[in-house]
Protein backbone atom coordinates (compact mmCIF):
# COMPACT_ATOMS: atom_id res chain seq x y z
CA UNK A 1 0.00 0.00 0.00
CA UNK A 2 1.37 3.14 -0.89
CA UNK A 3 1.47 6.36 0.73
CA UNK A 4 -0.06 8.01 -1.93
CA UNK A 5 -2.99 6.08 -1.72
CA UNK A 6 -5.95 8.03 -1.14
CA UNK A 7 -8.71 7.41 0.96
CA UNK A 8 -12.14 9.97 0.53
CA UNK A 9 -14.63 10.46 3.49
CA UNK A 10 -17.92 11.17 2.73
CA UNK A 11 -20.09 12.50 5.82
CA UNK A 12 -23.94 11.84 5.57
CA UNK A 13 -26.75 12.89 7.92
CA UNK A 14 -30.08 12.81 5.94
CA UNK A 15 -31.95 10.57 3.53
CA UNK A 16 -33.26 14.00 1.76
CA UNK A 17 -29.73 13.97 -0.36
CA UNK A 18 -29.81 10.52 -1.25
CA UNK A 19 -29.45 10.87 -4.94
CA UNK A 20 -26.60 13.66 -4.03
CA UNK A 21 -24.78 10.93 -1.83
CA UNK A 22 -24.93 8.34 -4.53
CA UNK A 23 -23.76 10.75 -7.23
CA UNK A 24 -20.68 11.33 -4.92
CA UNK A 25 -19.94 8.08 -4.48
CA UNK A 26 -20.33 7.27 -7.88
CA UNK A 27 -18.22 10.09 -8.77
CA UNK A 28 -15.07 8.78 -6.65
CA UNK A 29 -15.51 5.77 -8.53
CA UNK A 30 -15.43 7.17 -11.40
CA UNK A 31 -11.60 8.99 -10.96
CA UNK A 32 -8.70 8.22 -13.08
CA UNK A 33 -6.36 7.67 -10.35
CA UNK A 34 -8.58 5.49 -7.93
CA UNK A 35 -9.82 5.81 -4.65
CA UNK A 36 -8.21 3.12 -2.44
CA UNK A 37 -11.40 3.43 -0.43
CA UNK A 38 -14.92 5.47 0.28
CA UNK A 39 -15.81 6.27 3.80
CA UNK A 40 -19.18 7.13 4.28
CA UNK A 41 -19.54 8.16 7.59
CA UNK A 42 -23.24 8.36 8.52
CA UNK A 43 -23.54 11.37 11.63
CA UNK A 44 -26.30 9.66 13.79
CA UNK A 45 -28.92 8.89 11.64
CA UNK A 46 -29.99 4.96 11.84
CA UNK A 47 -32.69 4.85 8.93
CA UNK A 48 -29.72 6.38 6.65
CA UNK A 49 -27.00 4.22 7.52
CA UNK A 50 -29.33 1.03 7.61
CA UNK A 51 -30.39 1.84 3.75
CA UNK A 52 -26.40 2.90 2.98
CA UNK A 53 -25.47 -0.37 4.84
CA UNK A 54 -27.65 -2.79 2.21
CA UNK A 55 -26.86 -0.17 -1.10
CA UNK A 56 -23.21 -0.56 -0.67
CA UNK A 57 -23.04 -4.13 1.18
CA UNK A 58 -21.95 -5.67 -2.56
CA UNK A 59 -19.78 -2.42 -3.30
CA UNK A 60 -15.98 -3.16 -3.50
CA UNK A 61 -14.00 -0.18 -1.94
CA UNK A 62 -16.94 1.55 -0.09
CA UNK A 63 -17.66 1.20 3.97
CA UNK A 64 -20.47 2.73 5.46
CA UNK A 65 -19.57 4.01 9.25
CA UNK A 66 -21.62 5.45 12.17
CA UNK A 67 -20.27 8.58 13.54
CA UNK A 68 -18.75 7.53 16.26
CA UNK A 69 -18.00 10.71 17.85
CA UNK A 70 -20.67 13.63 18.99
CA UNK A 71 -23.50 14.54 16.16
CA UNK A 72 -21.82 16.98 13.91
CA UNK A 73 -19.64 17.41 10.57
CA UNK A 74 -15.85 17.46 12.52
CA UNK A 75 -16.67 14.04 14.51
CA UNK A 76 -17.68 12.30 11.44
CA UNK A 77 -14.95 13.91 9.56
CA UNK A 78 -12.68 12.55 12.60
CA UNK A 79 -14.43 8.89 12.43
CA UNK A 80 -13.56 8.78 8.98
CA UNK A 81 -10.16 9.74 9.82
CA UNK A 82 -9.63 7.03 12.65
CA UNK A 83 -11.05 4.54 10.20
CA UNK A 84 -8.90 5.23 6.82
CA UNK A 85 -6.36 3.19 5.48
CA UNK A 86 -4.55 5.46 3.11
CA UNK A 87 -1.67 7.87 2.91
CA UNK A 88 -4.12 10.68 2.13
CA UNK A 89 -7.28 11.07 3.57
CA UNK A 90 -10.11 13.48 0.91
CA UNK A 91 -12.71 15.11 1.78
CA UNK A 92 -15.99 15.54 -0.70
CA UNK A 93 -19.39 17.25 0.78
CA UNK A 94 -22.35 14.92 0.56
CA UNK A 95 -24.22 17.03 -2.12
CA UNK A 96 -21.24 17.48 -4.59
CA UNK A 97 -19.30 15.52 -7.76
CA UNK A 98 -15.88 15.39 -8.25
CA UNK A 99 -14.63 15.55 -11.73
CA UNK A 100 -12.37 12.50 -13.26
CA UNK A 101 -9.45 13.87 -12.50
CA UNK A 102 -9.93 15.38 -8.85
CA UNK A 103 -7.43 12.53 -6.88
CA UNK A 104 -5.00 12.48 -9.27
CA UNK A 105 -4.17 16.44 -9.21
CA UNK A 106 -4.57 16.15 -5.14
CA UNK A 107 -1.85 13.44 -5.46
CA UNK A 108 0.52 15.21 -7.73
CA UNK A 109 1.02 17.70 -4.75
CA UNK A 110 2.27 15.10 -2.11
CA UNK A 111 5.10 14.37 -4.54
CA UNK A 112 6.74 17.28 -2.68
CA UNK A 113 6.94 15.57 1.41
CA UNK A 114 6.85 18.70 3.06
CA UNK A 115 3.20 19.65 1.78
CA UNK A 116 0.65 18.09 3.85
CA UNK A 117 -2.73 19.29 2.94
CA UNK A 118 -3.89 19.98 -0.49
CA UNK A 119 -7.48 21.76 -1.46
CA UNK A 120 -9.67 21.90 -4.89
CA UNK A 121 -12.37 24.66 -6.23
CA UNK A 122 -15.61 24.16 -5.61
CA UNK A 123 -17.80 25.47 -7.82
CA UNK A 124 -21.53 25.75 -7.39
CA UNK A 125 -24.64 24.08 -9.07
CA UNK A 126 -27.38 26.49 -8.40
CA UNK A 127 -31.00 24.80 -8.13
CA UNK A 128 -32.44 27.51 -10.37
CA UNK A 129 -29.98 27.04 -12.84
CA UNK A 130 -28.34 30.40 -12.85
CA UNK A 131 -26.47 32.47 -10.15
CA UNK A 132 -28.86 35.05 -8.17
CA UNK A 133 -28.08 38.84 -10.70
CA UNK A 134 -27.65 39.91 -6.42
CA UNK A 135 -25.30 37.18 -5.47
CA UNK A 136 -21.71 38.35 -5.23
CA UNK A 137 -19.05 35.57 -6.40
CA UNK A 138 -16.66 37.39 -3.33
CA UNK A 139 -19.29 35.50 -1.31
CA UNK A 140 -19.25 32.33 -2.72
CA UNK A 141 -18.09 30.58 0.64
CA UNK A 142 -21.14 31.44 1.76
CA UNK A 143 -22.90 28.52 -0.34
CA UNK A 144 -19.32 26.30 0.18
CA UNK A 145 -18.19 27.37 -2.94
CA UNK A 146 -14.53 29.02 -4.26
CA UNK A 147 -14.87 32.70 -4.31
CA UNK A 148 -13.65 35.12 -5.75
CA UNK A 149 -10.30 36.66 -4.63
CA UNK A 150 -8.60 33.67 -4.38
CA UNK A 151 -4.83 33.29 -6.77
CA UNK A 152 -5.17 31.15 -9.78
CA UNK A 153 -3.17 27.84 -9.97
CA UNK A 154 -1.65 26.00 -7.51
CA UNK A 155 -0.65 28.01 -4.88
CA UNK A 156 0.56 28.16 -0.92
CA UNK A 157 -2.13 29.25 1.40
CA UNK A 158 -3.33 29.43 5.19
CA UNK A 159 -5.95 26.60 5.04
CA UNK A 160 -7.80 24.57 1.98
CA UNK A 161 -11.77 24.79 2.56
CA UNK A 162 -13.03 21.36 3.85
CA UNK A 163 -15.70 20.28 1.36
CA UNK A 164 -12.81 19.74 -1.29
CA UNK A 165 -9.70 18.73 0.37
CA UNK A 166 -6.71 16.58 1.16
CA UNK A 167 -4.42 16.00 3.82
CA UNK A 168 -1.68 13.67 4.51
CA UNK A 169 -2.03 11.32 7.46
CA UNK A 170 0.75 12.49 9.08
CA UNK A 171 -1.04 15.87 9.23
CA UNK A 172 -3.66 14.54 11.87
CA UNK A 173 -0.58 12.55 13.57
CA UNK A 174 0.90 15.98 14.69
CA UNK A 175 -2.30 18.41 15.08
CA UNK A 176 -5.17 15.98 16.03
CA UNK A 177 -8.80 16.34 14.34
CA UNK A 178 -11.25 18.34 13.39
CA UNK A 179 -12.35 20.34 16.21
CA UNK A 180 -15.66 19.62 17.69
CA UNK A 181 -18.33 22.10 19.15
CA UNK A 182 -17.25 24.98 16.15
CA UNK A 183 -18.63 23.41 12.94
CA UNK A 184 -21.53 21.94 10.97
CA UNK A 185 -24.56 20.21 13.06
CA UNK A 186 -26.77 18.58 10.46
CA UNK A 187 -29.64 21.84 10.16
CA UNK A 188 -29.22 24.13 12.45
CA UNK A 189 -26.82 26.96 12.10
CA UNK A 190 -24.81 26.68 9.62
CA UNK A 191 -21.25 27.39 11.64
CA UNK A 192 -17.92 26.48 9.83
CA UNK A 193 -14.04 27.14 10.30
CA UNK A 194 -13.07 24.37 11.32
CA UNK A 195 -11.23 23.37 8.51
CA UNK A 196 -9.11 26.91 9.08
CA UNK A 197 -8.71 25.97 12.80
CA UNK A 198 -7.39 22.43 12.52
CA UNK A 199 -5.06 24.40 9.49
CA UNK A 200 -3.30 26.90 11.54
CA UNK A 201 -3.27 24.14 14.50
CA UNK A 202 -1.41 21.86 12.27
CA UNK A 203 1.25 24.74 11.14
CA UNK A 204 1.66 25.39 14.75
CA UNK A 205 2.93 21.96 15.04
CA UNK A 206 4.85 21.67 11.86
CA UNK A 207 6.37 24.86 10.79
CA UNK A 208 7.56 23.67 7.78
CA UNK A 209 4.48 22.55 6.31
CA UNK A 210 3.07 23.55 3.01
CA UNK A 211 -0.84 23.58 2.40
CA UNK A 212 -1.94 23.97 -1.57
CA UNK A 213 -5.11 24.51 -3.34
CA UNK A 214 -4.56 23.78 -6.67
CA UNK A 215 -7.85 24.90 -8.99
CA UNK A 216 -7.38 21.86 -11.13
CA UNK A 217 -8.94 19.73 -9.10
CA UNK A 218 -12.59 20.88 -9.21
CA UNK A 219 -15.63 19.77 -7.85
CA UNK A 220 -19.13 20.82 -8.53
CA UNK A 221 -21.64 21.61 -5.53
CA UNK A 222 -25.02 21.61 -5.34
CA UNK A 223 -26.80 24.63 -3.93
CA UNK A 224 -30.45 24.55 -3.39
CA UNK A 225 -33.07 26.69 -3.70
CA UNK A 226 -33.22 28.06 -0.23
CA UNK A 227 -29.63 28.98 -0.37
CA UNK A 228 -30.00 31.00 -3.07
CA UNK A 229 -32.27 33.57 -0.95
CA UNK A 230 -31.07 36.80 0.99
CA UNK A 231 -31.90 35.35 4.01
CA UNK A 232 -29.33 32.75 4.00
CA UNK A 233 -26.63 35.11 2.82
CA UNK A 234 -26.92 36.88 5.98
CA UNK A 235 -27.51 34.35 8.46
CA UNK A 236 -24.47 32.40 7.23
CA UNK A 237 -22.43 35.38 7.25
CA UNK A 238 -23.16 36.12 10.43
CA UNK A 239 -22.15 32.57 11.39
CA UNK A 240 -19.20 32.88 9.92
CA UNK A 241 -18.24 35.69 12.13
CA UNK A 242 -19.01 33.59 15.20
CA UNK A 243 -17.13 30.82 13.99
CA UNK A 244 -14.01 33.04 13.31
CA UNK A 245 -13.76 35.00 16.69
CA UNK A 246 -14.02 31.10 18.39
CA UNK A 247 -10.86 30.72 16.08
CA UNK A 248 -8.81 34.06 16.86
CA UNK A 249 -9.60 33.55 20.69
CA UNK A 250 -8.12 30.10 20.11
CA UNK A 251 -5.00 30.69 17.85
CA UNK A 252 -4.57 34.35 17.92
CA UNK A 253 -6.24 37.34 15.78
CA UNK A 254 -3.13 37.31 13.65
CA UNK A 255 -2.91 33.73 12.25
CA UNK A 256 -7.09 33.52 12.71
CA UNK A 257 -7.95 36.88 10.69
CA UNK A 258 -4.57 36.40 8.69
CA UNK A 259 -6.41 35.81 5.32
CA UNK A 260 -9.72 38.03 6.06
CA UNK A 261 -7.64 41.21 6.20
CA UNK A 262 -6.39 41.08 2.66
CA UNK A 263 -10.02 39.71 1.81
CA UNK A 264 -11.59 42.36 3.35
CA UNK A 265 -9.29 45.64 2.05
CA UNK A 266 -8.45 44.06 -1.72
CA UNK A 267 -10.99 41.75 -2.91
CA UNK A 268 -14.07 43.14 -1.08
CA UNK A 269 -13.86 46.94 -1.92
CA UNK A 270 -12.77 45.63 -5.78
CA UNK A 271 -16.21 43.80 -5.88
CA UNK A 272 -18.22 46.74 -4.92
CA UNK A 273 -16.51 48.92 -6.94
CA UNK A 274 -17.11 46.60 -9.80
CA UNK A 275 -20.88 46.25 -8.99
CA UNK A 276 -21.35 50.11 -8.89
CA UNK A 277 -20.13 50.14 -12.38
CA UNK A 278 -21.96 47.51 -13.39
CA UNK A 279 -25.21 49.48 -12.36
CA UNK A 280 -23.82 52.72 -14.01
CA UNK A 281 -24.17 50.28 -17.18
CA UNK A 282 -27.24 49.50 -16.10
CA UNK A 283 -25.97 45.83 -16.23
CA UNK A 284 -28.57 43.35 -13.93
CA UNK A 285 -27.87 42.95 -10.13
CA UNK A 286 -24.80 45.42 -10.58
CA UNK A 287 -26.11 47.53 -6.86
CA UNK A 288 -27.58 44.38 -5.67
CA UNK A 289 -24.11 43.06 -5.53
CA UNK A 290 -22.50 45.87 -4.17
CA UNK A 291 -25.25 46.20 -1.51
CA UNK A 292 -24.53 42.28 -0.55
CA UNK A 293 -20.85 42.77 0.02
CA UNK A 294 -21.61 45.81 2.16
CA UNK A 295 -24.34 43.52 4.11
CA UNK A 296 -22.22 40.44 4.13
CA UNK A 297 -19.50 42.52 5.92
CA UNK A 298 -21.34 44.42 8.39
CA UNK A 299 -23.03 41.03 9.22
CA UNK A 300 -20.08 38.93 9.75
CA UNK A 301 -18.38 41.84 12.21
CA UNK A 302 -21.70 41.54 13.99
CA UNK A 303 -21.19 38.12 14.47
CA UNK A 304 -17.88 38.57 14.99
CA UNK A 305 -18.20 41.09 17.59
CA UNK A 306 -20.69 39.18 19.50
CA UNK A 307 -18.66 35.95 19.22
CA UNK A 308 -15.54 37.61 20.76
CA UNK A 309 -17.68 38.91 23.65
CA UNK A 310 -18.76 34.76 24.28
CA UNK A 311 -15.87 33.87 23.90
CA UNK A 312 -14.60 36.03 26.45
CA UNK A 313 -16.90 34.65 29.14
CA UNK A 314 -16.47 31.18 28.31
CA UNK A 315 -19.71 30.56 26.76
CA UNK A 316 -18.32 29.47 23.37
CA UNK A 317 -15.76 26.13 23.53
CA UNK A 318 -14.36 23.69 21.17
CA UNK A 319 -12.37 20.83 22.01
CA UNK A 320 -9.61 19.43 19.59
CA UNK A 321 -10.10 15.03 19.06
CA UNK A 322 -6.85 13.06 19.10
CA UNK A 323 -7.19 10.37 16.38
CA UNK A 324 -6.62 7.10 17.13
CA UNK A 325 -6.46 5.03 14.05
CA UNK A 326 -8.43 1.84 13.79
CA UNK A 327 -6.74 -1.19 12.63
CA UNK A 328 -7.34 -2.80 9.34
CA UNK A 329 -10.76 -4.83 9.44
CA UNK A 330 -10.36 -8.60 8.81
CA UNK A 331 -11.32 -10.05 5.12
CA UNK A 332 -14.86 -10.83 6.76
CA UNK A 333 -15.47 -7.76 8.47
CA UNK A 334 -14.65 -5.75 5.70
CA UNK A 335 -16.75 -7.51 3.22
CA UNK A 336 -19.88 -7.27 5.99
CA UNK A 337 -18.68 -3.65 6.00
CA UNK A 338 -18.87 -2.94 1.98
Amino acid sequence: MSEHDISVVVCVYTEDRWEDILAAVSSVGAQSLPALETLLVVDHNAALLERLTREYKETDGVRVLANAGPRGLSAGRNTGIAAARGGIIAFLDDDAVAERDWLRYFASGYDDPLVMAVGGRTMPIWASGRRPAWFPEEFDWVVGCTYRGLPPGRVQVRNVLGGNASFRRTAFDAAGGFATGIGRDGDKRPLGCEETELCIRLTRARPDAILLIDDRAVIHHRVPEAREHFAYFRTRAYAEGLSKALVARSVGADKGLESERRYTTRVLPAGVARGLRDAVLARPGGAGRAGAIVAGVLTAAGGYALGSIRARRGGATFSVVEIEVAPPPAADDEEAAA
